[in-house]
């Protein structure tokens, strides 16, 4: 495109001196610049573009996301601006009355707006999200039965990577009245179990495995300690429960991960190390000895 210009630019020129009029007469001439205007309208975009590259690359280096979130944004928007005042320009050089072409817009802005009622409502919808900011580039989050990354927010749509590594397109207008769930915002991680323990378990060994949990639980620093559970609650099916509830300071999924085993196994060392059986579920079975010469009546009302 830069070749064309120049080659329209030396034409044009190399016409002027033909037909013997100045350069800097013609150069304003309005069919000179109508011709070179679409090319001057890509270069300002091509330019628009290396701009935002440089300002991306700069906000991927900040501790922040909220510039590399606005990125996209800007440049949209920028590359409308700039084909909206080229298109201005270029009907101005073609002999129309810009002012006149901005009324008549305005009477059809109406049906524009109906027809174009969806798109409205979705950048209406970015720019609740950026003033809210319920999620950031990077987030975890849970939308619906959708649950990914989000990898980028535009002015039309979000896009989430999910951890299949597919791609979720949804339009911003959805996430204004959509409950979000933002995994990235938890400040501690939490752990809930239940652990089943052998009926043939005595009083005193259940205080003590109690005990012992609560000793792991405070002794590891990974875990709050401002707030955790650990008590003898229920008498189940086919286990004497216990129930633990904590959180972890991480929220780091794999660090999450790597703590809750190292937990579990340490329960099940103490645990064991008090002589206790972990329960499964089970049924027990009774049978009664039937006293010889008994009648087969009374055999009949024996339970099973």
């Amino acid at each position: 495109p830069m070749r064309w210009i120049l080659l329209m630019a030396g034409l044009w020129i190399g016409y002027l001196l033909l037909i013997d009029q100045p350069i800097a007469t013609g150069l304003r001439s309005p069919v000179f610049l109508a011709t070179e205007l679409p090319f001057i309208i890509w270069f300002a975009n091509r330019l628009t573009n290396n701009l935002t590259d440089i300002w991306a690359v700069k906000a991927e280096s900040t501790e922040g996301t909220f510039d590399d979130q606005l990125v996209p944004v800007i440049r949209t928007l920028a590359k409308i601006l700039v084909v909206i005042v080229g298109l201005l320009l270029l009907f101005q050089n073609l002999g129309y009355e810009v002012g006149s072409l901005l009324a008549g817009l305005g009477i059809g802005g109406a049906a524009i707006a109906l027809a174009s009622k969806d798109t409205i409502a979705n950048l209406f919808g970015s720019i609740v999200i950026f003033v809210d900011r319920p999620f950031q580039i990077g987030d975890w989050v849970e939308i619906g039965e959708q649950e990914g990354t989000v990898e980028e927010v535009g002015l039309r749509v979000t896009r989430i990577r999910t951890f299949a590594n597919s791609l979720i397109t949804v339009p911003n207008s959805a996430l204004t009245t959509t409950a979000i769930n933002n995994w990235s915002r938890m400040r501690k991680r939490r752990i809930k179990l239940t652990i089943g323990v052998t009926y043939d378990a005595t009083p005193v060994q259940i205080e003590q495995a109690v005990e012992a949990i609560r000793e792991v639980l405070h002794a590891d620093r990974r875990v709050a300690q401002d707030f955790m559970l650990v008590n003898f609650t229920d008498f189940g099916a086919s286990s004497l429960d216990i129930f633990v509830y904590a959180f972890t300071l991480t929220t780091r999924w794999d660090e999450y991960m790597q703590v809750r085993q190292e937990l579990l196994l340490e329960f099940m060392r103490r645990l064991q190390g008090l002589g206790l059986s972990f329960a499964f579920p089970s049924q027990s079975v009774y049978i009664e000895k039937v006293p010889p010469g008994a009648p087969k009546s009374m055999m009949r009302e024996l339970p099973l």
